[in-house]
């Protein structure tokens, strides 16, 4: 099982997590701030994080954007009072893998947990492969759907589950419109995932994506009321 972080300012709450946790075989550390948490993720490796936004010191999203620069691939799910789309998107676009709201129920907060860490366990997640191994791509970028990984050139790229399913779907799709429908039908087809995505969160994975592929050939295009499309830069 996972090496966790509970980061919650509420001792009811965190001890209460952290039994249930621990109780489903994973090993666990609190922390009751940002401030706290950040000092513990720099002296401990973990294997995923479980953050409220509400913290005292140092706020919650100021925590994830700081982890990010650190440790692009740690698995974060957010769990938090604020329930708004405005804020569900910008915790996704601030590096969350997964947001959840209180009051929560237990059986789908150890649900999306568990998909969470085994979307990270993925090869898509693993260190760099030396060289882009033969597959599918466009200009510079080259996609191995067997790993699956995908390359700039001769440098790897760091992507979630659901990032790797969009490139993927508007690569072998290139120069041709992707609807949402589509990519919202791909996410859910795929079996790690522990349910949907809400669809208005769409552009924020395609704004993830546009700046993992920003020096590349290539450009991630909004084609209003219909979809996206992959397309060379200069064309």
């Amino acid at each position: 099982m996972a090496h966790l972080l509970i980061v919650e300012d509420d001792e009811l709450l965190r001890d209460g997590l952290s039994a249930q946790l621990m109780q489903a075989g994973h090993r666990v550390a609190t922390a009751q701030d940002g401030n706290a948490a950040l000092q513990m993720l720099q002296s401990t490796a973990f294997e995923g994080v479980v953050l409220d936004l509400g913290l005292p010191h140092i706020d919650g999203l100021t925590v994830l954007r700081r982890l990010r620069e650190r440790l692009p691939a740690l698995p974060v799910l957010i769990l938090t009072a604020r329930d708004g789309i405005e804020d569900r998107v910008e915790g996704l676009n601030a590096g969350a893998d997964d947001y959840l709201t209180k009051p929560f129920n237990r059986d789908e907060l150890l649900a999306r947990l568990q998909s969470m860490l085994r979307r990270a366990s993925l090869p898509a997640f693993g260190p760099p492969s030396p060289a882009p191994a033969p597959g599918s791509g466009v200009g510079n970028l080259r996609l191995d759907p067997l790993l699956p990984r995908a390359w700039l050139g001769n440098e790897a790229i760091d992507l979630t589950q659901r990032e790797w399913v969009l490139l993927d779907l508007l690569v072998r799709h290139s120069g041709r419109v992707v609807s949402r429908e589509d990519v919202l039908a791909a996410w859910q087809s795929e079996p790690s995932e522990a349910g949907g995505v809400a669809s208005n969160a769409l552009e924020v994975y395609v704004h993830r994506l546009r700046r993992k592929l920003a020096g590349s050939t290539l450009n991630i295009r909004n084609i209003r009321g219909l979809g996206y499309m992959l397309e060379a830069a200069n064309a």
